[in-house]
């Protein structure tokens, strides 16, 4: 009998031991991940390539006169691509408006999508989008090929892709600005040593 309860205590303390060594595991997990830098973002092969020249696009605006994407000899463009059905993408906007705020000296800031208009007219006005030029066209999102939302293309003074890619969060669309300024595409390249 004592062989019993003796082994029931060890077996109890080896359990508790284990819990703290779980949970100092999740601990130090969490330690990681908050060191961790995220990964910049995911860049897509489909459309464009990075450097190349961008036809002139003369294109309607819903929050004023008509825009042109692409124009040589102008300030850089971020095009961003929404969807009014998209919940990262409404997560994003503050960070676009900060953006357009702090970088407008050089940069302007153009929101893209498709669909019907009424439904984007009521996210200019629930979201206070009407500063930015906002541009509805399906022929946009084809030709640089995007699949999948929020995606987000940087085109350079003279209409060249300087970056583009999947943008899930605010340091994946502040890694365009760093990948246009290094000259290296992604992340992942960087990892693999390549410059554009």
């Amino acid at each position: 009998m004592n062989l019993l309860v003796f082994s029931n205590i060890l077996l109890w303390i080896v359990v508790v031991i284990q819990i703290g060594v779980i949970f100092a595991l999740a601990r130090q997990i969490g330690i990681l991940f908050e060191r961790v830098s995220p990964v910049g973002a995911m860049v897509s092969d489909m459309g464009p390539g990075l450097g190349d020249k961008v036809p002139a696009m003369d294109l309607p605006n819903l929050n004023g006169p008509g825009l042109t994407l692409g124009r040589a000899g102008g300030k850089s463009q971020l095009i961003f691509f929404l969807s009014t059905s998209c919940p990262i993408c409404k997560a994003l906007l503050p960070a676009l408006k900060s953006i357009a705020e702090d970088e407008g000296r050089w940069l302007d800031v153009v929101l893209a999508s498709d669909g019907r208009e009424a439904l984007h007219r009521r996210l200019i006005e629930a979201e206070k989008l009407s500063q930015f030029p906002y541009v509805l066209s399906s022929e946009l999102g084809m030709s640089f090929k995007v699949a999948k939302l929020p995606f987000a293309v940087l085109l350079d003074g003279d209409g060249k892709v300087a970056a583009k890619g999947l943008v899930n969060s605010r340091e994946q669309l502040e890694s365009l600005f760093t990948a246009s300024e290094t000259g290296i595409p992604s992340y992942q390249a960087a990892v693999a040593g390549v410059t554009s």
